[in-house]
């Protein structure tokens, strides 16, 4: 792991395994790659790369308003650039999911596989439908409150952990208390910039919606959620999916937003299945 210069940031980067380059954008804003080292097995298969957004985790050295759509996805083609591979994989969970889409659009030539993980193409899903189905499970009016102003990014710093910790159950599926051990567990390495929370969906997000340019995309494509994700559910899964030509969409029993991290042996199952189908060895040679 080390800190990398890129562009006019210092991206915090952890490399590790050997084969395929496969990007990971972790979710947030305001999180770090921490939420997706349940996937670390796949290193066996994939030359894994993990790393933080600008402005999230670890790395540093800019304003929380340079976190903009221009700046997220050049930082990722940069860091493409410096490690020296032709083109990659790349899989985005939740916030990840926005960026890595954002990238498919922007740099549709450096990569060669999209996986979209418990994430969507229209922040509405998040902002409005998400509030509502926590009201529909039963959550009480407070905090299904306190969803509405988390993901509006209508509250402060200060507030957004235990504002967030109001529903923090409601990402996992209720049977998976072994999930929420898990999540627990990552937690406590977890570097949160709150900032980048209320800026991200104070302001980057607000409005945003990429539905009507899924067709642009045409590398091969995962679309996998849990089957109870309350922020993306199964009927815009659907949508995403169907946006995307030939995209193959897969969902998760027993799982809600934090797939995979309640069910890590079924995502990585679908991860290597999906590549393997998508014949890498077609998608052209990588350096390393």
């Amino acid at each position: 792991m080390s800190i990398i210069p890129i562009r006019d940031v210092s991206l915090f980067v952890k490399v590790m395994g050997h084969g395929y380059p496969l990007l990971l954008m972790h979710g947030g804003p305001g999180l770090d790659h921490t939420s997706l080292l349940a996937l670390r097995p796949c290193a066996d298969q994939f030359t894994m790369i993990f790393y933080d957004h600008r402005c999230n985790g670890r790395s540093e050295g800019v304003e929380v308003t340079s976190m903009t759509w221009e700046n997220l996805t050049a930082d990722a083609e940069a860091l493409r650039q410096e490690l020296g591979f032709e083109k990659w994989a790349v899989l985005g969970h939740s916030f990840g999911g926005n960026v890595a889409l954002e990238y498919a659009l922007r740099y549709p030539h450096s990569l060669s596989h999209l996986i979209l993980m418990d994430t969507g193409g229209d922040v509405r899903w998040v902002q409005q439908n998400g509030p509502e189905i926590l009201a529909k499970r039963g959550y009480s009016p407070a905090a299904v409150e306190a969803a509405r102003r988390f993901f509006a990014g209508q509250l402060t710093p200060a507030e957004v952990t235990s504002t967030g910790m109001k529903f923090a159950k409601a990402y996992y599926h209720n049977d998976s208390l072994l999930a929420l051990v898990r999540g627990v567990l990552t937690d406590l390495n977890l570097k949160m910039r709150p900032e980048a929370h209320v800026f991200g969906f104070g302001h980057l997000l607000t409005g945003w919606t990429v539905m009507d340019r899924l067709s642009e995309i045409r590398v091969p494509t995962l679309v996998m959620a849990g089957r109870h994700d309350f922020l993306f559910p199964p009927e815009h899964q659907v949508a995403l999916a169907g946006g995307i030509p030939n995209a193959r969409l897969e969902l998760i029993e027993r799982a809600g937003h934090e797939a995979p991290t309640e069910r890590p042996a079924e995502v990585m199952r679908a991860v290597r299945s999906f590549l393997a189908s998508a014949s890498l060895a077609e998608s052209g040679p990588t350096t390393h």
